[in-house]
Parts: structure tokens; C-alpha cells; sequence
């Protein structure tokens, strides 16, 4: 997903996509447990997600602060 899309979201919102995001990569980590996993490249791309999430997070904690 891409952060131009993610920073019109709301702070719940981000919180809620980490959620799923995270929920996603155990899914994927099981299928690559398992060898059923059908795009092992996907987990780097969630992961990446998770993390550009957690910056825009912390990006709209620290403007609201200020």
C-alpha cells in the first residue's frame, strides 16, 4: 500500500490497518511454515507496510503534540 494513500487515514484508521497488516503476516508465515504459501515475496512486502504504518502513526502522534 502506498503512503500517499495511507496518510489521508485517520490515526484509528492506521491502527486499524496495522491490525490487519499483522494479521496477514501470521497467515503468510504459517502457509511459509507449512510450504503453502503461493508468493513468499508478499511477506517482505507486509512487513514494509507494517512499518510505513507505524511511521505515519507516529508522524500525526508527534504534529498533534506539537
Amino acid at each position: 500500500m502506498r503512503a500517499s494513500d495511507l496518510r489521508n487515514l485517520t490515526t484509528d484508521e492506521l491502527k486499524q490497518k496495522e491490525i490487519d497488516f499483522r494479521k496477514e503476516l501470521f497467515n503468510l508465515r504459517f502457509q511459509n511454515a507449512t510450504g503453502e504459501i503461493q508468493n513468499p515475496l508478499r511477506i517482505r512486502i507486509v512487513r514494509k507496510d507494517i512499518a510505513r504504518v507505524l511511521t505515519l502513526i507516529s508522524e500525526k502522534i508527534k504534529k498533534q503534540n506539537n
